[in-house]
């Protein structure tokens, strides 16, 4: 079992700055893959950006050159620096993990956290 806790989201303007955090604990030693979702309202969960357990990065094309994703293996955490944010960023962020284990794949989540950029 993996369980992940986000938390730095908020209410920022058009331009700012954010810095999520992501918390795993459990089987972290089966973790392969950590990336970050976003729903917004109305909308279907995307995909924002993963890391690989070898730091092999990847974004969506509406997040390249502002988001940077990176791991602290150190702390457990996992990061999302969000910079230049735009109104279309809003959105509840979910942590995602994907562990191999005896039957595994397992894909874990975490509760979500909101992020809301103004104009």
């Amino acid at each position: 079992q993996v369980q992940l806790v986000e938390s730095g989201g908020g209410l920022v303007q058009a331009g700012g700055s954010l810095r999520l955090s992501c918390a795993a604990s459990g089987s972290i030693f089966s973790i392969k893959v950590m990336g970050w979702y976003r729903q917004a309202p109305g909308k279907q969960r995307e995909l924002v950006a993963t890391i690989t357990s070898d730091a092999a990065s990847n974004y969506a094309n509406s997040v390249k050159g502002r988001f940077t994703i990176s791991i602290d293996n150190s702390k457990n955490t996992m990061y999302l620096q969000m910079n230049s944010l735009k109104v279309e960023d809003t959105a509840v962020y979910y942590c995602n993990a994907i562990a191999v284990a005896g039957s595994g794949p397992f894909n874990y989540w975490g509760q979500g956290t909101q992020v809301t950029v103004s104009s």
